[in-house]
């Protein structure tokens, strides 16, 4: 998929409880679809560990790549939490509590009658000439600098950051995906398929196999901006795996 329309983005998930297996990532998934919906296309994703210079590397190159970069985790209040400095390294400037920040850390706190003490107060360090973005969960903000928006490894946390974000995003049109599924394998259809992405260069076409009751089947779906080219061309598809003595195990449909 290549429309000059999409805006890019790419994701740093940071953490050793990712890498190491501990903690299972939902937030690319989400982010992905939320950003697809508003026409910006996801092109990467890394995870790195809980170490500076990782993470510094990882930010300037895709800050440099792509339109955006979304980072999750590594905001809170432990000595592990590194992130928010490494980004001021990344870009150059100080950190250091951030007066709005620690306003509403400590309004959140004294709500809660819980000590608002040295490792919470860490939540309100954010690099110098960031923004903050909005926590309505708990308070703690993320912050963007420039087209670099940190924010929470909490799911719940991370989504209501997104949410706030969006807005802000400038993207395209709605990048929307529709598959069929056949009883066939996939190296059965693997050269027609590879004809039509010839012929449909700003649409991606995946194929993914699966095996079912002992039946080879696959899976293929297209992705891209125009719903009915997508439709047409998911015609296109079911009707060559019927043409081969294949069956449609589900019609074409709209994945949401």
């Amino acid at each position: 998929m290549s429309s000059p329309e999409l805006k890019s983005a790419a994701m740093l998930l940071i953490g050793d409880e990712i890498l190491s297996g501990r903690t299972r990532d939902a937030n690319l998934s989400h982010i992905a679809q939320e950003l697809g919906q508003i026409g910006i296309a996801m092109r990467e994703a890394r995870i790195v560990p809980d170490i500076d210079v990782e993470i510094i590397n990882a930010v300037n190159e895709l800050r440099a790549r792509y339109d955006y970069v979304f980072t999750t985790g590594g905001i809170g209040p432990t000595h592990d939490d590194i992130t928010a400095d490494c980004i001021a390294r990344a870009f150059g400037v100080g950190i250091g509590p951030h007066p709005e920040a620690v306003r509403r850390l400590e309004a959140h706190y004294e709500a809660a009658q819980v000590e608002f003490n040295a490792a919470r107060q860490r939540m309100t360090r954010i690099p110098d000439g960031a923004e903050l973005i909005d926590n309505p969960v708990s308070a703690a903000p993320g912050f963007r600098m420039e087209n670099v928006f940190v924010m929470a490894g909490i799911p719940k946390i991370m989504q209501a950051m997104l949410a706030g974000v969006l807005p802000q995003l400038a993207g395209g049109p709605a990048i929307t995906s529709v598959s069929v599924t056949g009883n066939v394998p996939e190296g059965t259809i693997a050269d027609a398929m590879e004809a039509l992405q010839a012929q449909n260069p700003e649409i991606s076409i995946g194929l993914y196999p699966y095996y079912a009751a002992g039946q080879a089947g696959v899976s293929v779906v297209l992705r891209g901006t125009d719903p009915d080219q997508l439709a047409r061309l998911a015609d296109t598809v079911a009707d060559h795996i019927t043409s081969i003595g294949g069956s449609i195990v589900e019609r074409p449909s709209r994945d949401e």
